[in-house]
This record gives structure tokens, sequence and C-alpha cells, in this order.
């Protein structure tokens, strides 16, 4: 696997607060980084950061040429368009060559072939959202950074998601999550954890879970370990 983004010492700064402290990370094709932490810790501006929507303080960001797609916690779609008339704009923007085949590819990943027809407005919160996802899905952009988005979500509808990253990982994309549920780590090859803008942790799953025995106890040792 090569790197296809990376920060290099990066931190980010709002006024005399700093949010994000002299973060490296390396991110490889092919390759899932859980990004953990507790409220506030910064993991959502670190996700801006990667995907270049707000530039660093300090330090340097290399990005693919292809751009990021960046799914927010929020879903974004717009809702007189049905899910396939969202992904079709989306496709277009991007410049997918094979439309139709990147729509069905993204539909199926996310479960929304049934309902593809329906405006995102008349689906469920869940719905919505896995429509969000499978706009990300259908994006050229080697990287996929997804902020939280299993939230609000029940289990199936999370399977769903999963099974979507899944599907980007086996095309080959990086994706990176972040999540307030420890037994979502296990879907990742690394953890990096955030605490008050430092990163406590970077490791494997199976070295995270060795900190504390198991995920919940491993977040309570590493929360606050830098203050």
């Amino acid at each position: 696997m090569t790197d296809v983004l990376t920060l290099t010492q990066v931190s980010r700064r709002f006024g005399d607060r700093t949010v994000v402290r002299d973060v490296t990370l390396h991110i490889a094709t092919g390759s899932v980084l859980a990004l953990i932490g507790p409220n506030g810790a910064g993991k959502t501006t670190l996700l801006s950061l990667l995907a270049g929507t707000i530039p660093p303080s300090d330090g340097r960001r290399e990005g693919p040429a292809a751009g990021v797609a960046l799914v927010p916690q929020r879903a974004a779609a717009y809702r007189r368009l049905t899910a396939r008339e969202n992904l079709a704009l989306f496709a277009g923007l991007s410049g997918v060559s094979d439309r139709e085949s990147a729509i069905d590819a993204a539909l199926e990943a996310t479960g929304l072939r049934d309902i593809a027809d329906r405006p995102i407005a008349r689906l469920s919160a869940g719905q919505q959202q896995r429509a969000s996802i499978a706009a990300g899905l259908v994006s050229p952009s080697p990287v996929l950074l997804l902020d939280e988005p299993t939230a609000a979500l029940d289990p199936h509808q999370r399977d769903h998601v999963w099974e979507a990253v899944r599907a980007a990982r086996a095309a080959g994309r990086a994706v990176v999550f972040t999540t307030q549920l420890m037994t979502e780590i296990a879907e990742a090859d690394t953890v990096m954890m955030l605490d008050a803008g430092n990163v406590v942790f970077t490791g494997s799953v199976e070295q995270f879970v060795a900190v504390g025995g198991d995920p919940e106890a491993s977040f309570a040792v590493l929360a606050g370990a830098e203050s």
C-alpha cells in the first residue's frame, strides 16, 4: 500500500485556542482508520484538515489530486431530488465517466436500491444519512472521510454503512471514520485517539485493546492522559 494522504506536524488554532496539535498521519490506499476521542477532542476538525476544507495553522498537508470525499455527520443532500438524482448530480460534478455503474454500485453498497427513486425528503433520517454516504462512494476520490457515519442509526442501518466501508476498501480506497462506539473500531486497521487536540494513541486495534483489556477500558485509560 502507498500513502495517498499525509499530515506532517499539523496544528490548527482558532484564535488563541489550539484544537489540533502536532498531528502526523499517513493514510494508505486500501486502509481503514478509526478516529476516536472524547467530545471536543478535535476529531471533526482533524477530518476537515484531512479533507482540505480548512488549512492548517502549522505543518503540511499533502493530498490526492482527485480530492477527498467528506461525508459530514448531518445528512447532506438535495431534499427535493431522489436519492438516485442526487447521486447523478454528484457523479456529474465529480467527473465520473461511467455514471450509471457508479450510481448502481453506491446504491447497492448502502442498501438504498429499493428506495432510490423516492425524494430525499420522504426518507428516514437513517436513510438520508446512507444517501450521503452513497454520494461519497460515487465520488472517484481515493479517500473517503466519514464523520460518525452510524450516529442515530439502528443496527440494521449500521450494517449497511459497514458494508459500504468494506466495499470502498475492497476497491482500494482509504477510509477514515470517527465514532463514539468502541465496538466499531473492529472495522479498522488502525486506531488514532485524540484528547484535547493531542494524539494520545496510534496503533493497531489489537494494541489499543491491550491498553486496558477491552476497548471501553482502553478509552477510559487514555482519556485525560495528556492532562
